[in-house]
């Protein structure tokens, strides 16, 4: 089944207000940065975004809290977001940090159908409130439900026409799990390659998880910020 589109636009057809997107990468590495232009774009309202953080001012999920398109934010680091900070503190954005490796299991348990799973980390502290807490050979775990979203936005390296994907090096990040947690998966790619190039071996994501793959133009290797010394 050949799931190639045209564009991020065309992806993005029939996303709509109010739903879930997850959208894999980790700072702005491996970020599915047409897929969020597309979003900006389109004016998307009241959305729930699930990702590692929350990008930078002007760049990745900080374009779509620039328009106040995100109502709600699940995410582990939201620290290089001075937008972020401002709607956080003002009350105009809901927000609810997870540990990072407990996001990354809660995605992953989404995508592998286990609705809910105990983990230590986060009990006796504020993230423990409401949670259900039981105790496993003399210690305390909580309980954490698994996350899906609508669409799961993936950028990979490599791809095919049948939603194969290969990520490259520490893109790879959160966005294998999140290729796995969408109702829709839209992958956006470096290269599509004809089917039967990429070694079976090799292949991340088998193109059973994702519906639809673009090649993206012009990706930006941008850094989150810079320390530098005389």
């Amino acid at each position: 089944m050949n799931k190639i589109v045209k564009n991020a636009e065309e992806a993005v057809f029939d996303v709509t207000d109010g739903i879930t997107i997850m959208l894999g990468g980790f700072g702005l590495c491996g970020i599915p940065e047409h897929s969020i232009r597309a979003l900006y774009a389109k004016g998307i309202k009241n959305l729930t975004c699930i990702s590692n953080n929350a990008g930078v001012d002007g760049c990745g999920l900080g374009l779509l809290l620039e328009k106040h398109q995100i109502t709600k934010m699940i995410a582990s680091y939201v620290g290089e977001n001075k937008e972020f900070e401002r709607q956080l503190l003002s009350g105009e954005l809901e927000v609810e940090l997870n540990p990072q490796g407990t996001l990354a299991e809660r995605i992953r348990a989404g995508g592998a159908g286990i609705p809910a799973f105990f983990v230590p980390a986060g009990y006796g502290t504020e993230v423990a409130e409401g949670k259900e807490i039981r105790e496993f050979n003399g210690k305390k775990y909580l309980l954490e439900k698994a996350l899906t979203a609508d669409f799961a936005f993936v950028k990979a390296w490599k791809g095919d026409a049948y939603g194969n994907l290969i990520y490259r090096n520490t893109a790879n990040n959160f966005n294998q799990p999140i290729a796995m947690a969408g109702k829709i998966t839209i992958a956006e790619v470096e290269e599509i390659v004809p089917v039967g190039e990429l070694e079976p071996n090799q292949i991340h994501t088998p193109g059973i998880f994702v519906q639809r793959i673009f090649k993206g133009e012009n990706f930006k290797k941008r850094i989150e910020f810079e320390t530098t010394s005389d």
